[in-house]
């Protein structure tokens, strides 16, 4: 894993990704030259289009990033992740062809952009055939020895079998005490003698603490040695923090959280540049998507009785309470019989409500809250009072979810399947927590390319 700006990527995703922007780069040139041959013309000096192949390529990449090619799914199904290209570079003709026309001259010809797009998504669909078979391999995956052998190991044991898993659990080391249920080839403590020359036998490249009772039965100066050797040594929960994206509630404690780095409050310059970002980009996709939002509010007067706008008291920033509008898209008298959640074909959601749902156009006048500053773009979607009520009684730590401003887009929005229960909060919350304690302008620029590809292909939407 390598940690970028407080966000884990795995490495091989990490060179993928950039392997992925050289090839779009060269194909740009690839392009150029081509045409230019075949126009019998010199190509001219690297500088003269040195901004319009850089500017092809990066632009390609941020779709290519944007609809999922770098998921667990796309690395594992070439097929998957060439319907994904596909989208990825019809996105990047639009995109070029705005620019184009913002700035005349400043992007590749069509002509020569018809080729760069070609040998691009060629390039890109020989990198993933190849990709796909090396990141399958044990030799990418990181090799871990794992001290417990209960059910917190088993946790491990679970994880590493997927097939997006990036490492392998080469040992589970039983440390003693009262274990009911024992992982199956899991080895006494007694029988490896001394961990550090074990660890360095094994060529383990990290040691996780899973034991169900740490207490006296850490072996410190065994794991001392294994740390003075270059071997990495980690707590249950912040191994799972960064192989999976959020964080674990059945292993996390207070202790943990306070000791670990993170939730960081006061990160002045981010702060101000994410409410610049959100006043400025609110206010532009306001103006853009009016003409919209009033279409589908004519379609929703048109078919419903009832108001087109309404407004809903949800939980934001530090627990403060406030009104969020949103386009109708149930029947007015959906919560004649008390507030409950919605659900999947949910009756009380109206033909174009369930539309609008789909493609998140009910959550546009939620804008004007991001313009006043009550909600951000991203950030944990905020819940209403009587459901956070509920979910503070029955999940720990919810309340730090409200530590951060709440947002249209969140982690969990791009992570996890929409969802309407007590079990569906606390998946969306593992993700929240994460995001409140790793937050970043890098991680918020990582959540708005992604969603372009929850709105695409919406996923769970209700």
């Amino acid at each position: 894993m390598i940690r970028v700006f407080k966000h884990y990527i795995p490495k091989e995703v990490m060179l993928l990704c950039l392997f992925d922007l050289l090839l779009l780069g060269l194909a740009g040139e690839a392009g150029w030259q081509l045409r230019t041959f075949q126009l019998s013309i010199g190509p001219g000096p690297f500088s003269e289009r040195a901004v319009a192949i850089c500017g092809f390529a990066v632009i390609v990449w941020l779709a290519v990033i944007a609809v999922g090619t770098y998921t667990p799914l796309a690395l594992r199904s070439i097929r998957f992740a060439t319907a994904r290209l596909f989208v990825a570079f019809g996105l990047g003709i639009l995109t070029i062809s705005f620019v184009n026309l913002v700035m005349p001259g400043t992007a590749l010809w069509r002509s020569i952009l018809l080729y760069a797009m070609a040998l691009g998504l060629a390039f890109l669909v020989l990198n993933r055939f190849i990709a796909t078979r090396m990141l399958d391999a044990k030799v990418f995956r990181r090799r871990v020895l794992v001290l417990g052998a209960g059910p917190r190991a088993q946790r491990l044991l679970d994880l590493s079998n997927r097939p997006d898993s990036g490492f392998r659990v080469l040992t589970f080391v039983a440390m003693g005490g009262a274990v009911t249920e024992r992982v199956p080839g899991a080895v006494e403590r007694e029988e490896i003698g001394d961990l550090g020359k074990y660890v360095e036998r094994i060529r383990a490249q990290e040691v996780v603490l899973a034991m169900q009772e740490r207490r006296n039965s850490l072996p410190l100066t065994d794991l001392v040695r294994v740390k003075t050797k270059g071997v990495d040594v980690s707590d249950l929960s912040g191994f799972l923090e960064r192989e999976t994206g959020k964080l674990d509630l059945d292993t996390l404690n207070p202790s943990w959280l306070i000791f670990s780095d993170g939730f960081i409050a006061g990160q002045r310059i981010s702060t101000v540049a994410k409410r610049i970002f959100d006043v400025v980009v609110s206010l532009a996709v306001l103006l853009l998507t009016l003409p919209l939002i009033g279409f589908f509010a004519l379609l929703v007067k048109l078919e419903s009785k009832g108001p087109v706008f309404y407004r809903q008291e949800r939980v934001g920033l530090y627990g403060q309470t406030f009104q969020i509008p949103k386009l109708r898209s149930m029947r007015q008298d959906a919560e004649a019989d008390g507030i409950k959640w919605a659900e999947k074909d949910d009756p009380r959601i109206t033909r174009v409500g369930r539309f609008i749902r789909l493609v998140r156009i009910d959550e546009l006048p939620q804008l004007w809250s991001v313009l006043k500053g009550e909600m951000s773009f991203v950030g944990p979607r905020p819940e209403r009072p009587q459901f956070v009520a509920e979910l503070d009684e029955k999940l720990p730590f919810y309340a730090e979810r409200h530590m951060v401003k709440p947002g249209i887009t969140g982690w969990a929005q791009i992570n996890y399947p929409y969802g309407a229960s007590i079990e569906d909060a606390r998946g969306k919350l593992e993700y929240d927590l994460y995001y409140a304690k790793n937050y970043s302008p890098f991680l918020d620029l990582l959540i708005l390319l992604q969603t372009a590809r929850v709105i695409i292909w919406p996923e769970g939407a209700r």
